[in-house]
């Protein structure tokens, strides 16, 4: 009896003959989605795809959810702006933004998600203590870099100290 061979698996052999799966990414290691339990979400194709592409998934969020993540983010996120004022506006907007989304009707039978209130002046004391110690990370760099600008200036200690000698000071 003669062995007989699709069309499919002759082409397959006739690639691995020709050398065509060597040196493939992956060749040899476990497939990543074995025995995953992350993986065992129905929707781990689209983290999976999220994650490989860089997407921020943050536009699917729910309102309430998305606002949790905004709040979970200060004083942190408020580094960027220069001014008071300007802390003061952005957490204010959130506030509105939070008591607007309380509005909406409740969809099902479920207990509606909301998102917290902040509170406006303590974080923008937290944002002011930050600033601070921002500004005195930078002034301790530039004064460090300053420092080791004018050690090389000078030369290595050795090359100093053997100069000094070899001029009788």
């Amino acid at each position: 009896m003669e062995n007989w061979e699709s069309p499919v698996e002759r082409a397959i052999r006739e690639a691995q003959e020709r050398g065509e799966f060597d040196n493939l990414p992956g060749t040899g290691k476990p497939l990543r989605s074995l025995g995953d339990p992350e993986r065992d979400d129905p929707d781990w194709w689209v983290r999976q795809l999220a994650e490989r592409e860089h997407l921020d998934l943050s536009g699917a969020l729910s309102p309430p959810l998305a606002l949790r993540k905004e709040a979970a983010t200060f004083p942190g996120s408020l580094l960027d702006l220069r001014t008071e004022a300007s802390v003061r506006a952005v957490l204010e907007d959130y506030n509105h933004r939070v008591k607007t989304d309380r509005l909406r009707p409740g969809v099902g039978s479920t207990f509606p998600i909301w998102a917290p209130l902040v509170d406006v002046d303590d974080l923008v004391e937290q944002w002011r203590t930050l600033r601070e110690e921002q500004a005195a990370q930078r002034a301790a760099a530039a004064g460090h870099a300053t420092t080791s600008a004018a050690r090389d200036r000078q030369g290595p200690a050795w090359l100093t100290r053997l100069l000094r000698r070899l001029s009788g000071a």
